[in-house]
């Protein structure tokens, strides 16, 4: 058997005939109507019902296309696999993730890889939306929050807590909370509620706790709710890493030092694990561990903030 007739095989079927698949291969069409005529001898079945106006599968020639084309699939991901081990990497990578991934450290992250890396291309695109990394030519995403789609592949990068921030300002204006329970009697900053109402639960020193609040500003985007709170429009619940240089240089202050919320976890996450090339695997690492080391100091610097400013 000529194994080159196989793959001759799959491009009729894939472009629908043997006049488009002889364009795109560049070769005459009786000279590919040829090839798959000596296929179908070697293997003394009809794979094709070829007709003047239409060309279909027959039972046989579906069921070995199907066969043939995942096994060529292999093939050309193992080519692929050992040809970038012996290969600077290079190539484009493109990812998905939130605009607020920034606060995580993502921007400096991507810049060290980029100059480690001079021959992988990055494209990103920040959206609120959760995309689908398949249908949408995704290699990864920095996601937050609750996976749902079970066929992904996660990788855990961290999970900052959540604390309570305001502006010296507004603490000046409103006065500074003593209990959870004042919460309620100050405008806050909600994320993602409706209504202009919110219920907060926080971890305290009785456990956890909640309260509902009110704010007249509900936002979507966490990076805002941050400029919300900086420009004194109330008390809102901030990541550590988004909070950390506001709150370093004095634009927002820690209040109520002895309550935290555990924010949702972020993982980098991959469409598949069957074959992961290599620039994507590189970046998928680099992304684990410098946004790791991020959340982690951030986290550690918010700890000493409350420990210095616990009652």
């Amino acid at each position: 058997m000529d194994y080159n007739d196989i793959p001759l095989f799959l491009r009729v079927v894939e472009s629908g005939g043997f006049t488009a698949a002889a364009t795109a291969l560049g070769i005459q069409k009786s000279s590919l109507s040829r090839s798959v005529s000596r296929l179908e001898r070697e293997l003394g079945v009809r794979l094709l019902q070829r007709t003047t106006r239409k060309l279909s599968l027959t039972e046989a020639g579906q069921a070995y296309y199907e066969r043939v084309r995942g096994a060529l699939a292999g093939v050309d991901e193992a080519t692929d696999v050992v040809r970038e081990l012996g290969e600077e990497p290079r190539g484009i990578v493109r990812i998905s993730a939130t605009p607020d991934s920034d606060a995580i450290g993502l921007h400096v992250a991507l810049a060290r890889f980029c100059e480690k890396y001079p021959g992988i291309h990055v494209e990103c695109a920040f959206t609120v939306r959760r995309v689908d990394l398949i249908a949408e030519g995704f290699d990864l995403a920095v996601r937050g929050g609750k996976l749902d789609d079970s066929t992904l592949v996660a990788r855990r990068i961290g999970a900052p807590p959540v604390l309570a921030f305001a502006a010296p300002a507004y603490l000046r204006r409103r006065g500074r909370p003593k209990t959870l329970a004042d919460l309620a009697q100050h405008d806050c900053v909600l994320f993602r509620a409706r209504g202009g109402r919110a219920t907060w639960t926080l971890t305290g020193p009785r456990g956890a706790e909640s309260v509902e609040v009110t704010g007249r500003v509900s936002v979507d985007d966490m990076t805002f709710a941050l400029h919300a709170c900086s420009a004194g429009l109330g008390i809102a619940l901030i990541p550590a890493p988004t909070a950390r240089a506001a709150a370093e240089q004095g634009e927002i202050e820690l209040v109520l030092s002895g309550y935290m919320m555990s924010y949702v976890e972020v993982h980098v996450v991959l469409p598949s694990a069957r074959f992961v090339p290599a620039r994507v695997a590189l970046l998928r690492d680099h992304l684990v561990a410098e946004l790791g080391r991020h959340i982690a100091e951030s986290t550690q610097q918010c700890s000493k903030h409350h420990q210095r400013k616990a009652p």
